[in-house]
């Protein structure tokens, strides 16, 4: 499911955005420490939320056709749509040679994007979504949001208008689920086909930014472990990758997230140490902000179903965690509109 979803599924993805995608304003926005971050967004006429994404480890806006599809159906829903090239990629990557922190700053960056895009007439309640790489972003945006009182004032953006989020198939321990891909013959072909791209991101930079780079490191980045040995553990201030990745965990921040969050995780994800899913079981059991959808089957964001499962779960294409995703948000989403309602605060619906 992997495999295929990475190498094959592409192709009909692209098909269906050929069919209509949102009409993307292409803008420049601005994150944690005025690092700028390259945004499409799309508003319908009466937007009823707003969705703010991005995607995993490597890739950029243009390539990531699942990101795409899940702008393209939550807009066809009703909602806002603010997609982004984070720290470090696509048309982010000539506007600052800031390299990604895992969420230590994204999470920041989630938020002044949502503060942003209120302030370009984007409406509450804001969702924050994300999947593998990207989904530990967004759980990092969800903690980020509880506290952004205390931290970001100046964003004139309450807490509670960020309702919550939606992490696919988010890493979650990365020194542990590193080790198990490499003791793993196909985790060990995922984890340097991973590498190759970080490093031509690393080469895109180092163009864009020669002074910020050192092309020998870059050279000397043959894993993802030394790729943040290299590159990123020294301009975070961190004295080793272990304690990098102890720092950036998602894992931790699951008890102390409040805001209704969908985890969608499969238990054959051949990226992540399967030992982790016992311990995100007992957390979500312990937490009822956390709505964990654990499938036996599913790979690496993958998901991809069959007619008679399209039938059975009333889905019009083979996006099966897409659909899950957006049948989650509308759940919130109605629910918050109800209560504003009852307080008086929106006319009922009709």
């Amino acid at each position: 499911m992997t495999l295929y979803t990475a190498l094959g599924a592409q192709r009909q993805g692209f098909q269906q955005l050929a069919l209509g995608e949102p009409l993307y304003e292409a803008q420049v926005l601005f994150g944690a420490g005025g690092v700028p971050l390259f945004t499409w967004l799309a508003r319908p006429a009466r937007p009823k939320g707003t969705l703010i994404a991005t995607y995993g480890i490597t890739g950029d806006l243009e390539n990531q056709w699942f990101l795409r599809l899940l702008g393209q159906q939550a807009y066809r829903q009703g909602y806002a749509v603010l997609l982004f090239d984070w720290r470090g990629h696509g048309k982010t990557a000539p506007l600052s040679p800031t390299l990604t922190s895992d969420g230590l700053y994204e999470g920041e960056d989630f938020v002044h994007l949502a503060a942003q895009a209120k302030a370009l007439g984007c409406p509450a309640p804001f969702w924050l979504a994300g999947y593998s790489l990207g989904g530990q972003l967004a759980l990092w945006g969800i903690y980020k949001s509880q506290s952004v009182q205390d931290w970001g004032p100046q964003l004139a953006i309450q807490s509670e208008e960020i309702a919550g989020g939606v992490a696919l198939c988010p890493s979650l321990e990365s020194e542990r689920s590193l080790r198990y891909l490499m003791a793993h013959p196909i985790g060990r072909f995922l984890e340097q086909r991973i590498t190759q791209n970080l490093k031509q991101l690393a080469h895109q930079l180092y163009q864009y930014h020669p002074q910020a780079f050192n092309p020998v490191a870059i050279e000397r980045a043959n894993s993802i472990w030394s790729f943040d040995q290299e590159l990123v553990i020294g301009r975070l201030g961190f004295a080793s990758v272990p304690d990098y990745y102890q720092a950036s965990s998602a894992l931790t921040l699951l008890p102390q997230l409040h805001k209704p969050t969908l985890i969608l995780y499969a238990a054959d994800d051949p990226l992540f140490d399967p030992t982790l899913i016992p311990e995100l079981q007992a957390i979500a059991q312990g937490n009822p902000a956390l709505d964990l959808a654990l499938t036996q089957y599913g790979g690496h964001v993958g998901y991809i179903s069959s007619r008679p499962c399209q039938a059975e779960w009333g889905d019009p294409d083979p996006w099966w965690a897409i659909h899950r995703t957006l049948h989650w948000l509308q759940a919130g989403t109605s629910a918050i509109q109800a209560s504003r309602a009852n307080w008086g605060l929106v006319p009922s619906p009709g």
